[in-house]
C-alpha cells in the first residue's frame, strides 16, 4: 500500500520544468516508490544497483541509451557516472521537459557529475524518511519559521503526535514506520550491511568494515554535539584525516546532517565548528543500543537525542517543500551563550530552544539576545520547542511551541 509523500507535489511541479529530475536522499526512504508514484506509468525503470544492467551502461553508454528510450527513470545513478555527458547529449538534442527521472543515495558525487554535465537541465530535490507529519497525517507542507502566518496557519492543522518517544525509537524508514510487526533491530541491522557493503565501499577503501562501524557509533553518541574530529579519533584509534573522511562519506549518504555556526562579521567571538545530527533518530538508537523507547528516553542522552528528532523534522520541513539550500544555523560564542537553532529569513534571524521539558520558563531564552548584535538583521519571535502541551507566550517575542508546531 502506497503512503502520500509531501514532496509529491514540488516533485511534479519540478519534473515539468526540467529535463532531468533529480531526486536523492538515503537508501530505502523512499525515493523509487514516490517517483513512481508520480510517473503514472510512463516512465520505463532501470536500476543501476543491477550488475549486469551496471556493467552495461559503463561500458556502452551510447548503446545504452540507444537500447533505452525516454521517458526513463534511472534509480542509483551514481553507480553509473558514465551516463552523465550522454545525458546531456540526450537532451540537448531533444530538450523535453520530464524526460528522465533520476534517483541517487550519494549526493556529493552526483552534484559533481552534474555540475560538469547537467547544469540548466535538472532540478534537484532531496528526500528523507517519513516525517511525523507523514506518519500521522498532517496536511500541511510548510517549512517551520515561527512568522505570525506559519503558527497561525500551523495551528489550524495541529495532529497530536501520540507514543513520541515510540516514533522517535523506531525512526523514520517508510518500511518500520508503516509495518509495525517489522522487527527493529534486524531491519537495522540489515540496512548497516548493506549501506557498509555498498556506498561505503564505493565511497573510500575502508580495510575494516567493523572498524567503520565503531565509528559510526562513536558518531551517534555525539549526535547533537560539536563535531570534534580528534575525540572522535582518539576512541577510536584512527587519524584525524581518517575521521574527516569518513564524516564526509555519512554526509554523502545523507545519514548525518552537519549544522553550521551562524557566523557574521560583527559576532567575533562566535564559534566556526559545526553540530553533526543523525538524520535518523531510530538508526542513532540502534548504533547506541537504547533497545526500547522507555531506555531511549531516560537515558543520559535523552535530550541530545530529542534535539536530534527536532533538527531532523526541521529540516524535513524545508526539503519536502522543496527547499534544499536550508537557512538553518545555529549560535555559540566563547563567553558561553548558545542558541539551539537559528532560523534566517530575508532581514530575520529567528532563536529556537529546544528543550525536552513539559514546564518552559522565561530563563531559557536568555541568549536570544546575542542576535541583537547582528547589523542589519532583527531579531524574529523567539521559540521554545519542548513537551508542553500547547501554544504558550512566555513574553510579547518569546513563545513556548509543542513539537506539533514544527
Amino acid at each position: 500500500m502506497y503512503h502520500k509523500r509531501q514532496i509529491e507535489n514540488v516533485l511534479k511541479t519540478t519534473k515539468s520544468h526540467y529535463p532531468i529530475l533529480l531526486l536523492t536522499g538515503p537508501r530505502q526512504v523512499g525515493k523509487s516508490t514516490v517517483l513512481r508514484q508520480i510517473s503514472d506509468g510512463q516512465y520505463s525503470e532501470i536500476s543501476f544497483d543491477d550488475p549486469i544492467i551496471r556493467m552495461q551502461a559503463i561500458a556502452e553508454p551510447n548503446l545504452f541509451f540507444k537500447n533505452n528510450h525516454p521517458p526513463l527513470m534511472l534509480d542509483e545513478i551514481q553507480y553509473a557516472p558514465e551516463l552523465f555527458p550522454y545525458l546531456k547529449m540526450q537532451v540537448d538534442q531533444n530538450r523535453r521537459d520530464g524526460a528522465f527521472m533520476l534517483t541517487g543515495s550519494q549526493a556529493f558525487v552526483l552534484m559533481k557529475n552534474v555540475s560538469e554535465s547537467l547544469a540548466g537541465r535538472v532540478g534537484i530535490l532531496e528526500l528523507q524518511g517519513i516525517s511525523l507529519r507523514e506518519a500521522f497525517q498532517c496536511d500541511f507542507n510548510f517549512p517551520f519559521i515561527p512568522d505570525e502566518a506559519y503558527l497561525d496557519q500551523r495551528e489550524k492543522k495541529i495532529v497530536p503526535y501520540e507514543n513520541l518517544w515510540s516514533a522517535i525509537h523506531r525512526g523514520y524508514m517508510p518500511e518500520l514506520v508503516f509495518n509495525p510487526e517489522k522487527n527493529w533491530e534486524i531491519f537495522y541491522a540489515s540496512y548497516l550491511q548493506t549501506y557498509i557493503e555498498r556506498d561505503v565501499k564505493q565511497l573510500t577503501q575502508v580495510a575494516d568494515e567493523s572498524q567503520f562501524l565503531k565509528f559510526m557509533i562513536a558518531l551517534a553518541a555525539r549526535s547533537g554535539e560539536l563535531l570534534n574530529y580528534e575525540s572522535i579519533a582518539k576512541d577510536i584509534g584512527i587519524s584525524n584525516d581518517t575521521v574527516k573522511r569518513w564524516v564526509s562519506i555519512l554526509q554523502t549518504s545523507r545519514i548525518i546532517y552537519l549544522l553550521q555556526p551562524y557566523y557574521n562579521n560583527h559576532l567575533k567571538r562566535a564559534i566556526k565548528t559545526p553540530k553533526v545530527y543523525f538524520m535518523d533518530t531510530g538508526l542513532l538508537s540502534f548504533l547506541t543500543r537504547w533497545l526500547t523507547p522507555e531506555t531511549l528516553a531516560n537515558g543520559a542522552k535523552a535530550g541530545n537525542v530529542f534535539e536530534t528528532f527536532i533538527i531532523s523534522e526541521m529540516i524535513k520541513s524545508y526539503l519536502n517543500a522543496g527547499k534544499v539550500n536550508l537557512p538553518l544555523f545555529f549560535y555559540r560564542d566563547r563567553d558561553g551563550r548558545e542558541i539551539d537553532l537559528v532560523i534566517e529569513s530575508a532581514d530575520r534571524l529567528y532563536p529556537v530552544e529546544i528543550k525536552m521539558t513539559a514546564s518552559p520558563n522565561i530563563s531559557m531564552v536568555r541568549h536570544f539576545s546575542a542576535l541583537d548584535e547582528v547589523p542589519d538583521k532583527k531579531r524574529g519571535t523567539g521559540v521554545i520547542l519542548c513537551q508542553y502541551e500547547r501554544k504558550l507566550w512566555l513574553s510579547d517575542q518569546v513563545v513556548a511551541l509543542p513539537v506539533e508546531y514544527v
